[in-house]
């Protein structure tokens, strides 16, 4: 009886693959499939949880605390268009590098960004350094919450900010546009150039021309002369990359603060009106040498003030 059994074993093992090679995978033999589980989808599904329980935060926000979330939503957006603006900078600055151009070499839309660029920088140092110290940030944000104008940079204001702010801003600047009209007014009694540069010289000691490019005044006449040219340069610089860029060519965003930087309070004009005005702008600016930078930096005051005098 037990010889049959080993018989069928033994024909049982013989129908079993041979050790050596028919273990081994062959071409149309199935490759064992990895035991370490794609991380993608998990990542993407718990992405996508976030995205879902975020949302429904900001719903409930809005819904409960509509100030809060105004204050929420604008520090969101202007966090992500600072960092964004902070990629774009940086590529500027290693095609600048790469390439060996200076700044008077960039097109319009590049020198413009590295302008505007520095100016929030500038303004954002001070209260990057006051919130240095162990729970000074709490003063900070009470700070800015106080006073958002002072404090703030564009990208943190709310829309309705943006035009009130802008506003204030201007009527600051046109303070000093008397001052500058008289002054000018005086100046043309006199024919030599000698006679009429040393009025333009105690016009700039009076400090008004600084308040119309958002200068401090408070600073020594040989330093506020320098930086008056040199702001007045660089506007002499974007306006020659403007014009080969075209007017038209810009978004109705970039005339209205192209407008606004050159002495134009744009937020109560139309985009046509802004495009008309800036197209006078540039037939002076561009006519202009880099010597006449005191022409051009009271035709902001001449130009804006006789045009908007026309369209009230």
């Amino acid at each position: 009886m037990a010889l049959p059994r080993l018989n069928g074993c033994w024909s049982a093992l013989r129908l079993l693959p041979r050790a050596g090679s028919a273990w081994l995978p062959g071409r149309g033999a199935v490759r064992p499939l990895s035991s370490k589980p794609d991380p993608r989808p998990l990542l993407s599904a718990l992405l996508s949880t976030v995205k879902r329980a975020s949302g429904r935060y900001e719903r409930f926000l809005e819904r409960r605390f509509p100030r809060f979330y105004l204050l929420y939503a604008t520090s969101h957006r202007g966090f992500k268009a600072l960092f964004l603006e902070a990629i774009e900078i940086r590529k500027i600055k290693i095609n600048m590098a790469h390439q060996g151009i200076s700044f008077q070499q960039l097109p319009y839309r590049d020198m413009e960004r590295l302008r505007q660029f520095r100016r929030d920088l500038i303004k954002a140092i001070p209260v990057s350094l006051l919130s240095l110290p162990p729970f000074a940030n709490y003063f900070v944000l009470v700070l800015i919450y106080l006073f958002p104008r002072q404090l703030l940079i564009h990208y943190f204001w709310t829309p309705k900010q943006q035009v009130e702010f802008l506003n204030i801003y201007h009527g600051m600047r046109r303070e000093a546009y008397p001052d500058i009209i008289d002054g000018l007014a005086r100046a043309t009694q006199f024919v030599a150039d000698q006679q009429i540069r040393d009025p333009m010289q105690r016009l700039c000691t009076k400090k008004a021309l600084s308040r119309v490019l958002f200068l401090t005044p408070h600073l020594p006449t040989i330093f506020l002369r320098y930086r008056l040219q040199n702001h007045v340069q660089e506007i002499q610089h974007l306006d020659r990359a403007m014009l080969k860029l075209g007017v038209k060519e810009l978004s109705d965003e970039e005339v209205n603060r192209a407008c606004y930087v050159r002495g134009l309070n744009s937020t109560r004009l139309s985009p046509a009106e802004c495009r008309e005005w800036l197209d006078q702008w540039l037939k002076l600016s561009c006519m202009l040498k880099d010597s006449e930078a005191s022409l051009l930096a009271h035709s902001m005051v001449l130009l804006s003030t006789n045009y908007q005098a026309a369209k009230e």
